[in-house]
């Protein structure tokens, strides 16, 4: 079923709750190294000022265990969306005061209040223990719209407790509209044949989602750090590569899985190796079938070779699912097999969705955003939506 929508509410005058999405990445300096989770709720919000509504905004950043402390408060987002909006945006650092509720009750049509880091108070990554934070939140407003893909994975009161307050005005934002609309095709009826590149570091963080994709996949590639796991799992020396020695079982398992299912498994032939996990690395190139990894170097990305196999076999896809990195990308003497990965599926005719995170990343810095289907702002949530088909704080909204 689908969700309640923004377009199905009345939002004249009303008091909204909006959960959006500040946990962004940060330059070393402290500054917004990526706008892409902020402004992609900005149409939310500016149709909610043009239905003349007072916006309370709720959001988290980092991860401060419950915790205050000026380097995870929302402070600095509070200039951030003023810019963005063209008007000012308010700001309470007390989330449960009484004053805070008086000043939300005072709020005028069309102004808006920023509330500070929800994760600076347990409850929220914890609901079970005091069911009366997420009640609280709700006695703020009228409505409730949820705007944060990228935390909708997450059982957390401000996501799955608070949208059962308002059981029949509880929304879908634009934001999480398009994810579901660019996401449920490939969970549902994915146009075959169906690629899907894995990447980032660990195969514990992903196995989940690859034993879903082996389900609807007809070929699968596998990159970054992980793919040392089933290099090795294959007999593969490594050398000093990331291994998770106890997910072994695991990838010969699904290495098994693919050859009984048909699926074709790409795995890196060729990679680039260092001596050291160092930007300034002596590097070299090794097939992985003819030389063993040296005792003390490591796989840093994958290599020419592997990049003129993986092209090939992607121009005969229909849909492509991109998540995680193929190579230590945020260092330039490792980067070429993402950004080159990155630049030839911009270039393809299929429907092409990019899983968020990591890879999401190199495609910003690239500027190639607008040559891709989709690109999610959320990785964990993605890969969980793949899975499941919704997604714990999708469920919890108004069903239409």
């Amino acid at each position: 079923m689908a969700v309640l929508s923004l377009t199905d509410l009345n939002l004249f005058h009303k008091k909204v709750l909006v959960r959006v999405e500040l946990n962004v990445p940060l330059n070393e300096d402290g500054s917004i190294a990526d706008l892409m989770r902020i402004s992609e709720s900005i149409p939310t919000l500016r149709f909610l000022l043009e239905k003349e509504a007072s916006i309370v905004l709720l959001s988290h950043f980092g991860k401060p265990e419950g915790k205050r402390g000026k380097k995870y408060s929302l402070k600095p987002f509070q200039k951030v969306l003023s810019e963005m909006l063209g008007q000012e945006v308010l700001f309470e650092e007390d989330v449960l005061g009484k004053e805070t509720k008086k000043r939300i009750e005072n709020l005028k049509p069309k102004e808006i209040l920023l509330l500070e880091n929800l994760r600076f108070y347990p409850a929220e990554e914890h609901p079970e223990i005091d069911p009366s934070f997420a009640q609280t939140l709700a006695s703020y407003g009228d409505i409730y719209i949820n705007d944060a893909f990228g935390g909708c994975h997450r059982k957390h009161s401000s996501i799955t407790s608070l949208p059962k307050a308002f059981p029949k005005a509880a929304a879908a934002g634009f934001l999480v509209e398009k994810e579901i609309q660019a996401l449920r095709p490939l969970y549902s009826n994915p146009e075959q044949p169906f690629h899907a590149i894995i990447g980032g570091s660990k195969v514990s963080s992903k196995l989940k989602i690859l034993e879903s994709l082996i389900e609807k996949v007809q070929v699968l590639y596998i990159g970054g750090g992980m793919a040392f796991t089933f290099l090795k799992a294959l007999g593969h020396s490594i050398g000093k590569s990331i291994l998770e020695p106890d997910l072994l079982p695991a990838a010969r398992s699904l290495i098994e899985q693919c050859e009984k299912k048909g699926i074709t498994l790409f795995l890196p032939q060729d990679i680039v190796i260092a001596d050291s996990f160092s930007a300034q690395a002596t590097k070299k190139i090794i097939n992985t079938n003819e030389k063993a990894v040296p005792e003390n170097w490591q796989g840093m990305d994958i290599g020419p070779k592997t990049l003129i196999e993986w092209e090939k076999s992607l121009t005969k896809a229909k849909t492509i699912f991109w998540n995680g990195p193929v190579g230590v990308f945020e260092w330039a003497a490792f980067s070429k097999g993402t950004f080159s990965l990155a630049k030839f599926l911009s270039k393809l005719p299929s429907y092409r969705v990019v899983g968020g995170g990591d890879s999401a990343s190199a495609i910003h810095q690239l500027g190639i955003d607008e040559k891709f289907t989709y690109i999610s702002t959320g990785g964990g949530a993605s890969l969980e939506f793949l899975e499941q088909g919704t997604l714990p704080g999708i469920a919890a909204l108004t069903q239409k």
